[in-house]
């Protein structure tokens, strides 16, 4: 059970920018994810591991959040926790995979919940498995504006200071309003209304802003 001052918040304040900032719901979440054992956990595990630029991503973050709006079971729904990481010294499936048994070995309440990828390499195999290219990337952030969803991209990690770190390219509002909001970065609508569809079914009460092709870049 989280504490009442986080699970009874009225969430409808931070879902609207007219009366929050953004820094207000920076906060929030970082107290937030900060109760819940297994979120620490992970984001323990990436620091005590010193894990080069590594960050719990995606997912596991806002799909918490929404089952904490919902007064949902907290891993309802969540199929995966994205760890991310940016290595470019060994670009080499070895050298990652050395890393994710490391990983699932430090969290084994956990195990093969927890997803781990080098973002350094991600170019590599990204064309075959999805058929389009995949331009390499500059740092483990760079990859959260590829995400099919503006609402995907979030990040968070423990600083050397102990202090909770949260990142979030495109703002943390539609997170707390429960809204799907495409990122046009990617021509990615089959991967966008896959992931909408499977999220609807599992949260009734998103909204879904459908995909929308002349909102892509020229």
């Amino acid at each position: 059970m989280l504490p009442s001052a986080v699970s009874n918040f009225d969430y409808n304040i931070l879902a609207d920018t007219a009366l929050t900032k953004e820094t207000t719901r920076l906060k929030h979440l970082a107290a937030l994810l900060q109760e819940i054992p297994h979120i620490m956990d992970i984001l323990t595990c990436i620091k005590d591991l010193d894990l080069r630029d590594g960050w719990l991503v995606s997912g596991g973050i806002y799909q918490t959040v929404w089952n904490v709006i919902t007064d949902r079971p907290l891993t309802h729904g969540i199929k995966d926790y994205d760890v991310i990481y940016y290595d470019g010294r060994d670009l080499s499936y070895e050298a990652e995979d050395a890393v994710i048994q490391q990983i699932q070995s430090a969290l084994p309440k956990l195990g093969e919940l927890v997803e781990v990828r080098n973002q350094a390499r991600v170019h590599l195999w990204y064309e075959q498995r999805f058929g389009r290219p995949y331009r390499a990337l500059d740092c483990a952030m760079d990859s959260l504006t590829t995400y099919a969803s503006r609402t995907h991209a979030v990040a968070a990690r423990i600083g050397d200071d102990g202090q909770m770190i949260i990142h979030a390219p495109f703002g943390l509002a539609n997170i707390f309003a429960m809204r799907l909001v495409p990122n046009y970065i990617q021509p990615n609508p089959e991967t966008y209304t896959e992931k909408a569809a499977r999220m609807k079914a599992l949260w009734p009460e998103l909204e879904i802003l459908p995909w929308d092709d002349s909102q892509m870049p020229a």
